[in-house]
């Protein structure tokens, strides 16, 4: 090995080490360490065990504690804890048993005592320059040796692929995101599935109609598997949602993936598009308000802002309608995926919202920031004054604005079902509507949990652009 990959090799098992380190202080990575590297960890602490006997510390405490014993520290103590023992049972009035109060007093004793003898031994230990032997030193000392590190990679390579991912703190923090997303969309299937559970609706009656005799409702049921237990509905259909497969739908014999595969990019296109939009209006109109406040144009941009948050979809939908397609005839009434004019009254009125708070939180945020200390600053060393508003004001400004944005994706997403109904548009929304009064369980629960992912993907998303945007949140992300 030449000196250069001899040089490499140690850089690399010291960055192991102290990565190592790192995770066992942190408790909600230690036990998922000792977990996925079980095997090499299982031979590290049989091997730390056996160091540890003859440790300076253990041979020192030894010491410390036999010494205490024979000057009769542990006595004085033990008489001392009797007295105050006593006093307390006698200022609050408790009458136990001499056998309790024995071994109260023995505890405490012990306690004192070994709190007492590891203080001294610490102290000790400090005094000669030794340090006590620990689980990651052994670690350390072990995958130092070439064979030892080479062979645990194989029982340890989900250990070491973890190590990767906590030394390096953007791929840590989008792991940590994705492993919350997945416990959500987990909460979020469980819900989803108990309220429908535990609904009055009965499916089997409402698909086959009152006539059906309790022979067809039972083949129905069993058919479907709603005879069953709840955990085993539970398990059935969260193993359907992670496997791409919820079987076919209560009414009809149709495929729920495949009808969910057909729908669900119908609302993501529209959804994406009305973002794209409302951020394209927004973000300019906002910056526009908060250099000129309290002009013409402010108002009159807050105006319309205010208009836009209070306009009910199902409403401005209709009136579209009536106005563009019945009476002008400029633009198709329903959506045709073959037509992309029908597409553009559906994105306006999905995308009113979102532009109205977008606008309304881009005037805040700017107007926040253009008043900071840094902003006069740079104004003062005679930079121009679109030069700070484009390289400090705005790019300071766009975290909340970012937040805005990310929470009005999830809900233009998980309400874009009135819009579909009004424009007659077969996506997940009006999908995930129309079987909810019969309801078919399957399908219900697939559409909202793909659209629960496709929502925390767009979190996750979001949270990498915080630490774009903001130097802050990186350094933080550096030092956890």
């Amino acid at each position: 090995m030449g000196v250069t990959e001899a040089a490499g090799h140690r850089q690399l098992i010291s960055n192991i080490s102290i990565t190592y380190r790192k995770i066992l202080l942190n408790p909600s990575y230690k036990y998922l360490l000792l977990l996925l590297g079980a095997p090499v960890n299982l031979v590290v602490f049989l091997i730390y065990m056996f160091q540890s006997k003859k440790d300076a510390y253990t041979s020192l405490r030894s010491k410390v504690q036999t010494e205490l014993i024979s000057t009769g520290f542990r006595d004085k103590l033990r008489t001392e804890q009797l007295e105050q023992l006593k006093r307390k049972h006698e200022f609050f009035g408790q009458k136990v048993s001499e056998e309790k109060f024995n071994r109260e007093l023995e505890t405490l004793t012990e306690s004192r005592f070994q709190e007492t003898v590891e203080e001294r031994t610490r102290k000790q230990l400090e005094l000669t320059g030794k340090k006590r032997l620990t689980f990651a030193d052994t670690f350390e000392s072990l995958i130092a040796n070439p064979v030892f590190f080479a062979v645990s990679w194989i029982p340890g390579l989900l250990m070491y692929i973890l190590l990767f991912l906590y030394s390096r703190p953007y791929l840590k923090f989008i792991f940590e995101r994705l492993i919350m997303s997945v416990f959500v969309i987990f909460g979020v299937a469980v819900l989803v599935f108990t309220i429908l559970h535990l609904s009055p609706f009965n499916p089997a009656a409402n698909i086959l109609g009152e006539t059906a005799t309790k022979e067809q409702i039972a083949a129905f049921n069993h058919l479907h598997g709603l005879d069953q237990p709840y955990w085993t509905q539970l398990w059935n259909n969260i193993k359907g949602i992670f496997t791409f497969n919820l079987g076919k739908s209560f009414s009809g014999s149709e495929e729920i993936t495949n009808s969910i595969a057909r729908k669900f990019p119908v609302t993501l296109t529209l959804t994406v598009i009305s973002l794209l939009f409302a951020m394209i209006i927004a973000i300019p109109v906002g910056i526009i308000s908060a250099t000129r406040k309290n002009s013409f144009f402010d108002y009159t941009f807050m105006f319309i802002a205010l208009l836009g948050l209070s306009i009910p979809n199902f409403w401005q939908g209709l009136i579209f309608i009536l106005n563009f397609s019945i009476k002008l005839q400029w633009l198709p009434a329903t959506y045709n995926p073959q037509n992309w004019l029908s597409m553009i009254m559906p994105v306006i009125v999905l995308g009113t919202g979102l532009t109205a708070a977008v606008a309304r939180m881009t005037r805040s945020s700017t107007l926040e920031v253009i008043n900071e200390d840094y902003i006069l600053t740079a104004k003062a060393k005679g930079l121009g004054k679109r030069q700070v508003l484009r390289k400090h004001a705005v790019r300071n400004a766009l975290i909340p604005i970012i937040t805005v944005i990310g929470l009005q994706f999830g809900g233009m997403l998980g309400g874009s079902a009135v819009t579909e109904k009004v424009f007659n548009i077969s996506g997940i929304g009006s999908y995930i509507v129309d079987k909810q009064f019969i309801p078919d369980i399957p399908a219900i629960m697939g559409g909202v949990v793909y659209t629960a992912i496709t929502i925390s993907l767009v979190n996750v998303i979001i949270d990498i652009m915080y630490a774009f945007f903001d130097p802050r949140i990186r350094s933080k992300m550096k030092q956890y």
